[in-house]
């Protein structure tokens, strides 16, 4: 079985922006919380996309 360790690296960023943008989303005034919000969408996208490409490096060819 082959492992992708360099997609680690997306799963690394995804998890940042969630824990970046959890709190941020809650504490940030009204037009920056919206940024927030999106960045933990972008990094529940990224942990689950890193996480896919470690597990079957060869899923989307």
């Amino acid at each position: 079985m082959e492992i992708g360790y360099q997609y680690l690296a997306l799963v690394v960023a995804g998890l940042a922006a969630v824990i970046w943008g959890l709190p941020a989303a809650h504490r940030l005034q009204k037009p920056y919380d919206i940024a927030a919000a999106l960045a933990v969408l972008a990094g529940v996208i990224l942990t689950a996309v890193g996480i896919l490409l470690t597990i079957i490096p060869s899923f989307f060819r």
